[in-house]
């Protein structure tokens, strides 16, 4: 049965197509008679007559590079009584803002079934919700100690430092033991955020890979190895990270059982874990990356998984 899919995301001017998750997602809706629309999360307005509604555009998509979108003509949307489906995709940073609309798209539910469920997305950030399955983590600290920091290096050695509520690789930085940058560091930290930051002792292993996992309404769907390039320890591909294919180690579908059955729970149907060396370094849940690079590499359709998932909650 064809659906009313709402796109939550940013301008499609600057989506990158060879890469992009939710242009992934909207060329299969699309594919499977699904009428898509698409919209700025800055346009949401909500009334106490319980309506939440927005400025959309109907798109239509084609993997065609310079021309892979054209709009129709500007509707309002009733995001309750139009829509069956809303895709929360716009990208972090994860801040009021993102949290604000989790608030507005939660009041409509389970009219509109929200993907993936807000309330489940505003109670999950990444580098906390890991926290839940610390036996998988490496050793990690949140803070916003020096003394701490210091005391956690002494007994650790190098260190990465990296913002609680950053996005793709930004502002993560390698601390040695005998760096004397780590006070400026932590006081850099200070000044621009005012919530604690992630310290997590280094792995060495990033070297042969961070691997991006994706699951799908609880279950491993594929795995993509992200490599970073010469000189850096960031594997990300937003920041020049390559891709290789890999297959899933034990440890890692013993991470993925672990989590599989909490993600589910929650409404959290698209999901990407981050990997290195065995330990689970962050559950990705705002608006999650990978599962092009990962059928490219095995020949998979996890977007079709990911909207098979949708349509049976219908």
């Amino acid at each position: 049965m064809p659906l009313n899919v709402a796109v939550q995301m940013d301008p499609m001017e600057k989506v990158k197509i060879a890469g992009d998750s939710s242009f992934a997602l909207m060329l299969s809706a699309q594919a499977r008679g699904h009428a898509i629309w698409h919209y700025d999360v800055d346009a949401l307005s909500y009334t106490t007559e319980g309506t939440l509604k927005t400025r959309a555009r109907p798109v239509t998509v084609q993997r065609v590079e310079g021309d892979h979108f054209s709009f129709g003509d500007w509707e309002t949307l009733d995001l309750r009584a139009d829509i069956d489906v809303v895709l929360m995709r716009q990208d972090p940073p994860f801040d009021l803002s993102y949290i604000t609309a989790t608030h507005l798209l939660e009041r409509i539910q389970p009219d509109t079934l929200v993907v993936n469920d807000p309330a489940a997305v505003r109670n999950a950030p990444e580098k906390i919700f890991v926290l839940d399955f610390a036996e998988f983590m490496p050793p990690t600290l949140i803070t916003r100690s020096l003394d701490d920091v210091r005391a956690f290096q002494r007994q650790h050695g190098d260190i990465v430092v990296k913002p609680l509520y950053g996005n793709a690789g930004s502002a993560v930085f390698k601390i040695g033991p005998e760096d004397g940058n780590l006070p400026a560091l932590t006081e850099l930290f200070g000044d621009v955020w005012v919530e604690p930051y992630m310290v997590q002792a280094f792995l060495p292993d990033v070297s042969q890979g961070d691997k991006r996992i994706v699951l799908v309404d609880g279950e491993a769907a594929g795995g993509v190895n992200r490599l970073p390039k010469k000189g850096e320890i960031r594997s990300n591909f937003a920041v020049g990270g390559s891709g290789a294919q890999s297959e899933l180690t034990p440890r890692e579908l013993e991470i993925c059982e672990a989590l599989g059955p909490e993600l589910k729970k929650r409404g959290l149907i698209f999901v990407g874990i981050d990997v290195i060396g065995g330990y689970l370094t962050e559950i990705n849940v705002t608006s999650p990356t990978g599962i092009v690079s990962i059928d490219n590499f095995n020949g998979t359709d996890t977007a079709g998984m990911i909207w098979d998932a949708i349509e049976s909650k219908l």
